[in-house]
C-alpha cells in the first residue's frame, strides 16, 4: 500500500489505499479478534472447495493444508491460498509450499480483510507487496 495513490489503480484499489491509512479503521478491521475468525472461515471454505474439487487429496505440508487435483479453473495460477488452504492442480514443490506458507502467514495477521488489500497490491507479481514478501522466486515468479 503506497501512501499515495497511483494514476494507474483503478478506483477500487485507491479506496481501499484510502481506508489502509485510517489508522483507527486499521486497528480495528487487523486486530486479532476480528482478524482470526475470518482467517478460520476462509480456510474452512478453502478446504472445503479444494476437497470436494480435488476429490479428498487433502494433506498438511510445508506449513499449509495443501488440496491436490483440482481442476485447473478452481484456482489462479500454479495454485492460491486460500486461509491455510492451498489449493493445487500438482504444484507441491518445496520452495513452492514455502512461498504459500507465507501467505498462510499473511491470511492469519489480516483475516478477510486480505483479499481487498492483496487486490490492491495489484496484478502484477513483481510489484505486488505481498508476492514479494513471500518470495518471488520461491513462488515461481520469474
Amino acid at each position: 500500500m503506497s501512501a499515495t495513490p497511483s494514476p494507474q489503480k483503478g478506483r477500487a484499489a485507491r479506496a481501499v489505499d484510502r481506508l489502509a491509512r485510517n489508522r483507527a479503521l486499521r486497528a480495528v478491521t487487523l486486530h486479532p479478534v476480528v482478524a482470526r475468525p475470518g482467517y478460520w472461515f476462509a480456510t474452512a471454505a478453502g478446504v472445503a472447495w479444494g476437497a470436494v474439487l480435488g476429490g479428498f487429496r487433502v494433506s498438511r505440508r510445508g506449513g499449509v493444508i495443501v488440496c491436490e487435483g483440482l481442476p485447473r479453473w478452481a484456482f489462479g495460477r500454479g495454485g492460491t491460498t486460500i486461509g491455510a488452504a492451498y489449493l493445487t492442480r500438482d504444484n507441491t514443490r518445496e520452495s513452492v509450499l514455502e512461498h504459500e506458507a507465507v501467505h498462510r502467514a499473511q491470511w492469519r495477521r489480516y483475516g478477510l480483510a486480505f483479499i481487498p488489500l492483496y487486490l490492491a497490491a495489484g496484478r502484477d507479481a513483481r510489484s505486488n507487496r505481498f508476492e514479494i514478501e513471500a518470495g518471488l522466486e520461491r513462488g515461481g515468479y520469474r
